[in-house]
Protein backbone atom coordinates (compact mmCIF):
# COMPACT_ATOMS: atom_id res chain seq x y z
CA UNK A 1 0.00 0.00 0.00
CA UNK A 2 1.54 3.29 -1.12
CA UNK A 3 -1.33 5.66 -0.35
CA UNK A 4 -1.20 7.13 -3.85
CA UNK A 5 -4.92 7.96 -3.73
CA UNK A 6 -4.95 9.60 -0.33
CA UNK A 7 -7.38 12.52 -0.17
CA UNK A 8 -9.20 11.45 -3.35
CA UNK A 9 -12.92 10.77 -3.58
CA UNK A 10 -13.92 7.65 -5.50
CA UNK A 11 -17.29 6.20 -6.48
CA UNK A 12 -17.48 2.49 -7.26
CA UNK A 13 -20.63 0.80 -8.55
CA UNK A 14 -21.43 -2.92 -8.26
CA UNK A 15 -19.04 -3.01 -5.32
CA UNK A 16 -20.75 -5.84 -3.49
CA UNK A 17 -18.80 -8.71 -5.02
CA UNK A 18 -16.45 -9.81 -7.78
CA UNK A 19 -14.51 -7.25 -9.79
CA UNK A 20 -16.38 -4.26 -8.37
CA UNK A 21 -15.65 -5.36 -4.81
CA UNK A 22 -11.97 -5.94 -5.59
CA UNK A 23 -11.75 -2.47 -7.16
CA UNK A 24 -13.31 -0.81 -4.14
CA UNK A 25 -10.93 -2.64 -1.80
CA UNK A 26 -7.91 -1.74 -3.94
CA UNK A 27 -8.81 1.97 -3.94
CA UNK A 28 -9.44 1.93 -0.19
CA UNK A 29 -6.05 0.28 0.32
CA UNK A 30 -4.45 3.14 -1.62
CA UNK A 31 -6.05 5.74 0.66
CA UNK A 32 -9.07 6.81 -1.38
CA UNK A 33 -12.35 7.73 0.25
CA UNK A 34 -14.60 5.22 -1.51
CA UNK A 35 -18.34 5.62 -1.86
CA UNK A 36 -19.66 2.19 -2.79
CA UNK A 37 -22.99 1.16 -4.26
CA UNK A 38 -24.61 -2.09 -5.28
CA UNK A 39 -28.06 -3.26 -6.25
CA UNK A 40 -27.91 -5.51 -3.17
CA UNK A 41 -26.83 -3.12 -0.44
CA UNK A 42 -26.41 -5.95 2.07
CA UNK A 43 -23.34 -7.14 0.17
CA UNK A 44 -21.58 -3.90 1.13
CA UNK A 45 -21.94 -4.41 4.88
CA UNK A 46 -18.35 -5.60 5.42
CA UNK A 47 -16.72 -3.09 3.07
CA UNK A 48 -14.77 -0.34 4.85
CA UNK A 49 -16.15 2.39 2.63
CA UNK A 50 -16.89 6.06 3.31
CA UNK A 51 -20.51 5.34 2.37
CA UNK A 52 -22.48 2.28 1.29
CA UNK A 53 -25.59 2.71 -0.83
CA UNK A 54 -28.16 0.35 -2.31
CA UNK A 55 -28.55 1.59 -5.88
CA UNK A 56 -30.27 0.37 -9.02
CA UNK A 57 -27.97 1.88 -11.64
CA UNK A 58 -30.57 1.28 -14.37
CA UNK A 59 -32.83 3.85 -12.69
CA UNK A 60 -31.74 7.27 -13.96
CA UNK A 61 -33.58 9.24 -11.27
CA UNK A 62 -32.10 7.07 -8.52
CA UNK A 63 -28.61 7.53 -9.93
CA UNK A 64 -29.04 11.29 -10.16
CA UNK A 65 -30.27 11.42 -6.56
CA UNK A 66 -27.32 9.34 -5.36
CA UNK A 67 -24.74 11.47 -7.17
CA UNK A 68 -26.32 14.70 -5.95
CA UNK A 69 -24.67 13.95 -2.61
CA UNK A 70 -21.19 14.52 -4.07
CA UNK A 71 -19.67 17.96 -4.49
CA UNK A 72 -16.69 16.50 -6.29
CA UNK A 73 -15.65 13.13 -7.67
CA UNK A 74 -12.02 12.39 -8.45
CA UNK A 75 -12.43 8.80 -9.58
CA UNK A 76 -15.30 6.68 -10.88
CA UNK A 77 -15.26 2.93 -11.41
CA UNK A 78 -18.40 1.60 -13.08
CA UNK A 79 -18.63 -2.18 -12.81
CA UNK A 80 -22.33 -2.91 -13.34
CA UNK A 81 -23.05 -5.58 -15.94
CA UNK A 82 -25.11 -8.61 -16.91
CA UNK A 83 -24.16 -11.68 -18.91
CA UNK A 84 -26.82 -13.26 -21.09
CA UNK A 85 -25.77 -16.65 -22.45
CA UNK A 86 -27.04 -17.35 -25.94
CA UNK A 87 -26.83 -16.82 -29.68
CA UNK A 88 -28.93 -14.15 -31.37
CA UNK A 89 -31.60 -16.81 -31.98
CA UNK A 90 -31.60 -17.72 -28.31
CA UNK A 91 -31.81 -14.09 -27.20
CA UNK A 92 -35.42 -13.01 -26.71
CA UNK A 93 -36.53 -9.41 -26.90
CA UNK A 94 -36.77 -9.40 -23.11
CA UNK A 95 -33.23 -10.80 -22.83
CA UNK A 96 -32.00 -8.05 -25.14
CA UNK A 97 -33.75 -5.29 -23.20
CA UNK A 98 -32.46 -6.63 -19.89
CA UNK A 99 -28.91 -6.79 -21.27
CA UNK A 100 -28.98 -3.26 -22.63
CA UNK A 101 -30.65 -1.89 -19.50
CA UNK A 102 -28.23 -3.39 -16.99
CA UNK A 103 -24.98 -3.10 -18.93
CA UNK A 104 -25.33 -0.12 -21.27
CA UNK A 105 -28.09 2.06 -19.81
CA UNK A 106 -26.49 1.88 -16.37
CA UNK A 107 -23.21 3.07 -17.86
CA UNK A 108 -24.96 6.01 -19.52
CA UNK A 109 -26.78 6.90 -16.29
CA UNK A 110 -23.73 6.75 -14.06
CA UNK A 111 -21.31 8.53 -16.40
CA UNK A 112 -23.84 11.26 -17.14
CA UNK A 113 -24.30 11.85 -13.41
CA UNK A 114 -20.57 11.72 -12.64
CA UNK A 115 -19.11 13.93 -15.36
CA UNK A 116 -20.53 17.23 -14.01
CA UNK A 117 -18.93 16.41 -10.65
CA UNK A 118 -15.53 16.01 -12.32
CA UNK A 119 -15.41 18.86 -14.84
CA UNK A 120 -13.99 21.54 -12.56
CA UNK A 121 -11.02 19.61 -11.20
CA UNK A 122 -10.65 16.72 -13.64
CA UNK A 123 -10.55 13.07 -12.74
CA UNK A 124 -10.43 9.52 -14.00
CA UNK A 125 -13.27 7.25 -15.12
CA UNK A 126 -12.81 3.51 -15.53
CA UNK A 127 -15.55 1.31 -16.96
CA UNK A 128 -15.47 -2.46 -16.73
CA UNK A 129 -16.10 -3.71 -20.25
CA UNK A 130 -14.91 -7.07 -21.64
CA UNK A 131 -12.76 -8.60 -24.35
CA UNK A 132 -16.11 -10.03 -25.46
CA UNK A 133 -17.19 -6.83 -27.18
CA UNK A 134 -15.97 -4.91 -30.21
CA UNK A 135 -12.59 -6.51 -29.46
CA UNK A 136 -13.58 -10.13 -30.02
CA UNK A 137 -16.70 -12.20 -30.62
CA UNK A 138 -17.43 -15.12 -28.31
CA UNK A 139 -19.81 -18.05 -28.87
CA UNK A 140 -23.22 -17.62 -27.25
CA UNK A 141 -22.62 -14.02 -26.17
CA UNK A 142 -24.67 -12.01 -28.70
CA UNK A 143 -26.31 -9.56 -26.30
CA UNK A 144 -23.40 -9.43 -23.90
CA UNK A 145 -20.82 -8.69 -26.59
CA UNK A 146 -23.00 -6.00 -28.13
CA UNK A 147 -23.63 -4.18 -24.86
CA UNK A 148 -20.01 -4.33 -23.74
CA UNK A 149 -19.01 -2.93 -27.14
CA UNK A 150 -21.39 -0.08 -26.35
CA UNK A 151 -19.64 0.49 -23.02
CA UNK A 152 -16.32 0.82 -24.83
CA UNK A 153 -17.81 3.23 -27.36
CA UNK A 154 -19.40 5.39 -24.67
CA UNK A 155 -16.17 5.44 -22.68
CA UNK A 156 -14.18 6.57 -25.70
CA UNK A 157 -16.75 9.29 -26.42
CA UNK A 158 -16.49 10.65 -22.89
CA UNK A 159 -12.70 10.59 -23.18
CA UNK A 160 -12.84 12.65 -26.37
CA UNK A 161 -15.45 15.12 -25.16
CA UNK A 162 -13.94 15.93 -21.77
CA UNK A 163 -10.18 15.77 -22.23
CA UNK A 164 -10.07 19.58 -22.11
CA UNK A 165 -11.69 19.36 -18.66
CA UNK A 166 -8.95 17.09 -17.38
CA UNK A 167 -11.20 14.03 -17.34
CA UNK A 168 -9.71 10.77 -18.50
CA UNK A 169 -11.83 7.72 -19.36
CA UNK A 170 -10.61 4.20 -20.04
CA UNK A 171 -12.28 0.79 -20.35
CA UNK A 172 -10.82 -2.31 -18.75
CA UNK A 173 -11.65 -5.45 -20.71
CA UNK A 174 -11.24 -8.66 -18.70
CA UNK A 175 -11.23 -12.18 -19.99
CA UNK A 176 -12.98 -14.84 -17.90
CA UNK A 177 -12.63 -13.99 -14.22
CA UNK A 178 -13.43 -16.16 -11.22
CA UNK A 179 -16.35 -14.52 -9.44
CA UNK A 180 -19.77 -15.25 -7.93
CA UNK A 181 -21.28 -14.11 -11.22
CA UNK A 182 -19.22 -16.68 -13.14
CA UNK A 183 -20.25 -19.45 -10.78
CA UNK A 184 -23.90 -18.57 -11.45
CA UNK A 185 -23.27 -18.82 -15.19
CA UNK A 186 -21.53 -22.18 -14.73
CA UNK A 187 -24.54 -23.50 -12.84
CA UNK A 188 -26.85 -22.25 -15.59
CA UNK A 189 -24.71 -23.76 -18.33
CA UNK A 190 -24.35 -27.06 -16.46
CA UNK A 191 -28.08 -27.59 -16.81
CA UNK A 192 -27.74 -27.26 -20.60
CA UNK A 193 -24.49 -29.24 -20.92
CA UNK A 194 -25.47 -31.96 -18.47
CA UNK A 195 -22.62 -31.53 -16.00
CA UNK A 196 -20.61 -28.99 -14.03
CA UNK A 197 -17.41 -30.41 -15.54
CA UNK A 198 -18.49 -29.65 -19.10
CA UNK A 199 -19.61 -26.17 -18.08
CA UNK A 200 -16.24 -25.38 -16.51
CA UNK A 201 -14.47 -26.79 -19.57
CA UNK A 202 -16.46 -24.35 -21.72
CA UNK A 203 -15.04 -21.37 -19.83
CA UNK A 204 -11.52 -22.70 -19.28
CA UNK A 205 -11.26 -23.79 -22.91
CA UNK A 206 -11.27 -20.20 -24.12
CA UNK A 207 -8.45 -19.17 -21.76
CA UNK A 208 -5.03 -19.74 -23.42
CA UNK A 209 -3.40 -19.17 -20.03
CA UNK A 210 -5.11 -22.30 -18.75
CA UNK A 211 -6.68 -20.53 -15.79
CA UNK A 212 -9.28 -17.96 -14.92
CA UNK A 213 -8.42 -14.42 -13.96
CA UNK A 214 -8.74 -13.13 -10.43
CA UNK A 215 -10.75 -10.03 -9.48
CA UNK A 216 -7.65 -8.62 -7.79
CA UNK A 217 -5.73 -8.78 -11.08
CA UNK A 218 -8.35 -6.59 -12.70
CA UNK A 219 -8.47 -4.26 -9.72
CA UNK A 220 -4.72 -3.64 -9.82
CA UNK A 221 -5.03 -2.23 -13.34
CA UNK A 222 -8.03 -0.14 -12.30
CA UNK A 223 -6.06 1.32 -9.38
CA UNK A 224 -3.31 2.30 -11.83
CA UNK A 225 -5.76 3.89 -14.26
CA UNK A 226 -7.39 6.11 -11.62
CA UNK A 227 -4.00 7.24 -10.29
CA UNK A 228 -1.75 10.01 -11.56
CA UNK A 229 0.68 7.35 -12.77
CA UNK A 230 -1.55 6.91 -15.84
CA UNK A 231 -2.05 10.63 -16.44
CA UNK A 232 -1.14 10.37 -20.15
CA UNK A 233 -3.62 7.57 -20.85
CA UNK A 234 -7.21 8.09 -21.96
CA UNK A 235 -9.73 6.62 -24.38
CA UNK A 236 -8.20 3.15 -24.27
CA UNK A 237 -9.76 -0.31 -24.09
CA UNK A 238 -7.26 -2.39 -22.16
CA UNK A 239 -7.46 -6.18 -22.33
CA UNK A 240 -6.59 -8.22 -19.23
CA UNK A 241 -7.50 -11.58 -20.64
CA UNK A 242 -4.92 -14.31 -20.07
CA UNK A 243 -3.90 -14.40 -23.72
CA UNK A 244 -7.30 -14.48 -25.44
CA UNK A 245 -6.42 -11.60 -27.77
CA UNK A 246 -2.78 -12.56 -28.41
Amino acid sequence: MSGTLHGKTAVVTAAGQGIGRACAEALIAEGASVHASDLDGDKLATLDAASRTSLDATNLDAVRDAFAAFDRIDMLVHAVGYVHQGTIEECTADDWRRSTSITLDSCFNVLQAAVPKMKDAGGSIVTIASVCSSIKGFPRRAAYGATKAGVIGLTKSVAADYLSNGIRANAVCPGTVESPSLRERVDELAEQFGSQEKAWEFFLGRQPSGRLGKPEEIASLVAYLVSDASAFMTGQALAVDGGITV
